[in-house]
């Protein structure tokens, strides 16, 4: 990051020492493209730094990402997400309209990305949101996962069930060659 600054501050007294020279238009413009060029570097470095600190802090070996996904209409009405593994709290999420809008529309959300030790490990996700009538809905899921030295990404799917009138709430181990 201190190389980004030192290039950002480099180009600043440069247009700086250009406007006091009174330098032509065209280099202005020339100046312009060079800026929008050198933001463009930023953004493509920032993105494989984030890309880098990912891989840094969550190796393969030991990396387990918790996804959410809804399918859900008239059935229930999500409000929060309290993710548990192990019997330890790792996520909590409270929705607002917009983002439950977003889920049933086929958005998927990173619930956790976190490390895992390799071994037999519960993953528990609990549910409230609202059912038929505006009633209160609580309702929880469980599995059991045997963490490999592969990464591991759980999604946790929200759907309505037609046949029983209810929502179902279903946990899928995605292989990693799916990824």
């Amino acid at each position: 990051m201190p190389r980004i600054r030192h290039a950002v501050l480099g180009l600043l007294l440069v247009i700086t020492a250009q406007i006091a020279h009174g330098e032509p238009r065209d280099d202005f413009s020339r100046l312009d493209q060079d800026v929008r060029a050198l933001k463009q570097d930023v953004l493509e470095l920032n993105r494989d730094l984030r890309i880098l600190e990912e891989e840094l802090l969550f190796p393969a070996n030991t990396r387990l990402a918790v996804f959410l996904s809804a399918d859900v209409g008239e059935l229930f009405r999500l409000d929060s997400v309290q993710v548990r593994l192990n019997d330890q709290v790792v996520a909590n999420y409270l929705y607002t309209p917009e983002e439950v809008d977003a889920l049933n529309r086929g958005g998927v959300q990173r619930l956790y990305l976190g490390n895992v030790r390799n071994g037999e490990h519960e993953l528990t996700a609990f549910f409230v949101g609202y059912g038929p009538h505006g009633r209160e809905y609580r309702r929880a899921t469980s599995v059991n996962l045997e963490k490999t030295s592969e990464p591991a990404y759980i999604e946790l799917r929200i759907q309505d069930s037609q046949r029983t009138h209810q929502p179902e709430f279903l946990v899928e181990h995605w292989e990693s060659e799916r990824r």
